[in-house]
C-alpha cells in the first residue's frame, strides 16, 4: 500500500516523527505541494491509495485522474477536499477533531493578555535602554488593563469556546455565550447564554470561536461592530472569514474597539493589502493556535489512529458519510 503525504511540513517540521505512519505502508512524504498545480498534485499522488493533506486541495479532476482510496485531511477542516466527489467515489474523507483545544483556547488568552498588558513591547523597550534611562522605577508606554470584572461574550461555545471560558473565570472575568443549541438564559459552568446581540451590547472582551458558515460569515462587521460597547476588544483565532476586515479596521482607527487580537485572517498567508496590517492595536499572529508540540503530536497519532481504522474495514471520523 502506498501513502503520499501532500504537505507536511507545517505539522512536522522536524520535531516529530513520521515513523507511526511508514509502519503502514511505503510512504512518500513532501513538505510542500502547490495548491493551484493539479498537474504536480496528481503527480505527487500517482498510484497511492492512501492520500493525506492539510491545506492541499483535493477536486473531482484530481480523484478522477488518480486511485483513491481514502482520504486524511492533517486538520481539523476539510473544506479542502471535494467531499461529494469522494463520497460518488466511495472514498472516506477523515479530519482530526479535538486536537488543539487546550492551545487554542491557551493561545486567545495570550493574545488577550498581549493586549492588555503589552509583554512583548516593554520586554522590546527594556532591551532598547527605555527603563535604564527612566527617571522614575518603572515606565508603561500603554494604559495597563485588568481583567477582573470584565465581560468576555464567547461567540460559539463548543469545546474550544467553552475552555476558554474557564481561563476567563480564572482571571475572574464574567464569561457569556451564544451557541445555536443553547437555550437563552440557560447556564453552564457558570457560563450564561445568551443572545448574540446581548453579547454585543454588554461584553468587554468578544471571542470568536464559531465554525464559519453562511450564519456567522462577517458577523464582526461595521453594522454589529456599532451595537459594541465602546472600547471594546476582539479575539478571533477561529477563522478569518468571521471578519469584515475593512470593517474591523475602520473601527480600531476610529477607537469604536480598542483592540484586536487575530490569529486568522481571511486569505492566509497574509497578503499585504490586508487592512488589518494597518490597523491601530491589531495584534496579528501567523495561524499558530493550533501549533504547540503537544498539538501537533495528538494530530500526528490521531491521524494515523484513523487510517488503522479504515484499514481495519471501520473508518472513524468520517466527514462525508
Amino acid at each position: 500500500m502506498k501513502i503520499v503525504v501532500l504537505d507536511g511540513y507545517t505539522l512536522n517540521p522536524g520535531d516529530l516523527s513520521w515513523e507511526a505512519l511508514e509502519a503502514l505502508g511505503e510512504c512518500k512524504i513532501y513538505d510542500r505541494t502547490s495548491f493551484t498545480d493539479d498537474a504536480e498534485i496528481i503527480s505527487r499522488i500517482g498510484d497511492a491509495q492512501i492520500v493525506f493533506t492539510n491545506k492541499t486541495p483535493i477536486t473531482k479532476k484530481i480523484l478522477d485522474a488518480c486511485n483513491v482510496k481514502y482520504i486524511g485531511v492533517l486538520a481539523t477542516g476539510y473544506n479542502v477536499v471535494d467531499l461529494e466527489a469522494a463520497k460518488a467515489k466511495n472514498i472516506p474523507v477523515t479530519n482530526i477533531p479535538d486536537y488543539s483545544t487546550q492551545a487554542t483556547a491557551q493561545f486567545a488568552m495570550a493574545l488577550l493578555l498581549e493586549i492588555c498588558n503589552h509583554v512583548g513591547h516593554h520586554n522590546q523597550a527594556v532591551h532598547e535602554g527605555c527603563w535604564e534611562n527612566c527617571p522614575d522605577f518603572s515606565f508603561w508606554d500603554y494604559p495597563l488593563i485588568e481583567l477582573a470584572s470584565k465581560t468576555m461574550g464567547i461567540i460559539g461555545y463548543g469545546r474550544i469556546g467553552q475552555t476558554t471560558g474557564k481561563l476567563a473565570q480564572a482571571f475572574g472575568m464574567k464569561v457569556i455565550a451564544f451557541a445555536p443549541s443553547r437555550e437563552v438564559g440557560t447556564e453552564l459552568n457558570g457560563c450564561k447564554f445568551v443572545t448574540v446581540d446581548e453579547i454585543f451590547k454588554v461584553a468587554d472582551v468578544i471571542a470568536l470561536h464559531c465554525p464559519l458558515n453562511s450564519s456567522t460569515q462577517g458577523i464582526i462587521c461595521k453594522e454589529n461592530i456599532a451595537k459594541m460597547k465602546d472600547g471594546v476588544i476582539i479575539i478571533n483565532n477561529g477563522r478569518g472569514g468571521l471578519v469584515v476586515e475593512e470593517d474591523l479596521r475602520e473601527a480600531l482607527d476610529s477607537g469604536k474597539v480598542l483592540a484586536a487580537g487575530v490569529d486568522v485572517v481571511s486569505s492566509e498567508p497574509i497578503k499585504g493589502d490586508n487592512p488589518l496590517l494597518g490597523a491601530k492595536n491589531c495584534f496579528i499572529t501567523p495561524h499558530i493556535s493550533w501549533a504547540s508540540k503537544e498539538s501537533r503530536i495528538r494530530l500526528m497519532n490521531i491521524a494515523v489512529e484513523n487510517l488503522k481504522a479504515f484499514l481495519k474495514g471501520k473508518p472513524v471520523n468520517v466527514v462525508n458519510k
